[in-house]
């Protein structure tokens, strides 16, 4: 079941085809396992899997998948509008307010067998589907489930290139907009403008727009700050195409910054570049973070998490959510494979003066790395020249 669309982009979205192989592998996951069926909550993984978005309440709205039904299980005033939302065929079995929908999945999948659960379920439900099934026939669906998500499709690669590609002339065009006097309020709106006269859905899913000692805050600081004389830029935001993420950060000078600055965003970049070096196939997570600290321990700073130096992990998957697996932590031994996305950002902070993140996104070849937008070129350039 599909609904027509306006579709403004070079890449396609994701099809019902595409959705039914997903469900064939998540299958055959499930017949290796010995699971019966596996309950999607209200969930990214809903949509994967199904093509149904549905935004988490209170009341249990998602899918049980069994080795020859797919089930829509909706709250019984809603059905009408799940029938008219894009998702795969389906049947679908619909609750009323007095009755407890784990009850229903219970009756749906029967007496015997175990019930994999979507790892985001809320706990309250969880607890629901314990007294409907008892806790020996529920297991946990999130290895299985992550299994399959982590490595990403060529449809989904181009979707989160072009959604990149997107943020990256919005970072150009916030640049062309930061002068003295502007708050960081304006930038932010322009931001979202900005992505959605692209095209992106819904406009920005965020921006954090920091100036001066602010940009020593991974995430920011509260309040609408105003761009002053000398301060440093980090402009750090992002879109969603067909559900899919960008996420872009960019720390840049508007006016000749100290030498120390130039020396620590060198640093940075350079970091950056050895993540990137390292991304190969079978190379373990925890080894990229490693690349990076051995970069910034080079030039005296950390060691480990030690400021000034990288205060957080190097990097994190992206996809239909916008931090996932694979994390580029230390203490993270998946080994990569192709298919697999994540950012490389090992931002260098320096307290209560300055920071300095560098954000791009890869994804893992059969050959190495490749970047989805190209890095900043120099402290003056946040968009390669865009």
């Amino acid at each position: 079941m599909s609904a027509a669309r306006s579709w403004p982009h070079p890449v396609p979205p994701i099809g019902e085809p595409e959705r039914m192989q997903r469900l064939s592998r998540l299958r055959a996951g499930m017949e290796t396992a010995g699971f019966a069926g596996l309950l999607l909550g209200s969930t990214e993984s809903l949509r994967y899997f199904t093509g149904l978005v549905w935004h988490p309440s209170e009341r249990f709205c998602g899918a049980l998948v069994t080795r020859d039904r797919l089930v829509f299980i909706a709250p019984g005033f809603e059905g009408s509008r799940v029938e008219t939302l894009p998702r795969l065929p389906g049947d679908l079995a619909l609750w009323q307010e007095e009755e407890d929908p784990a009850e229903l999945v219970a009756r749906l999948l029967g007496g015997s067998g175990l019930l994999a659960l979507d790892e985001q379920l809320p706990l309250f439900f969880y607890h629901r589907l314990v007294r409907a099934f008892g806790r020996e026939r529920l297991t946990d669906g999130g290895p299985l489930v992550s299994s399959l998500r982590i490595h990403k499709s060529a449809s989904e690669i181009a979707l989160i290139r072009h959604a990149m590609g997107i943020t990256l002339e919005v970072q150009a065009r916030a640049r062309q907009a930061m002068r003295p006097g502007v708050k960081a309020s304006e930038i932010v709106a322009l931001i979202d403008a900005e992505h959605r006269r692209l095209g992106a859905d819904n406009g920005s899913t965020f921006a954090i727009v920091s100036f001066g000692a602010a940009t020593a805050l991974p995430h920011g600081a509260e309040g609408d700050q105003v761009l002053g004389d000398g301060d440093l830029v980090l402009v750090d935001t992002g879109c969603r195409l067909d559900g899919y993420h960008s996420d872009l950060t960019r720390t840049y000078a508007i006016d000749e910054p100290p030498a120390e600055v130039k020396r620590i965003w060198a640093i940075e970049s350079e970091a950056q570049e050895a993540v990137f070096a390292a991304a190969r196939p079978g190379a373990p997570c925890s080894g990229l973070d490693e690349a990076a600290r051995k970069v910034m321990a080079a030039h005296g700073l950390g060691p480990d998490y030690c400021l000034p130096g990288l205060p957080h992990r190097a990097g994190h998957g992206i996809g239909l959510e916008i931090h996932e697996p694979p994390f580029v932590v230390r203490g993270n031994d998946t080994p990569l494979q192709p298919g697999m996305c994540f950012s490389v950002e090992p931002m260098i902070v320096v307290p209560g003066r300055f920071g300095i993140r560098l954000e791009d996104h890869v994804h893992v070849t059969e050959s190495g790395a490749e970047w989805f937008t190209p890095p900043a070129g120099t402290v003056f350039d946040p968009a390669g020249g865009l």
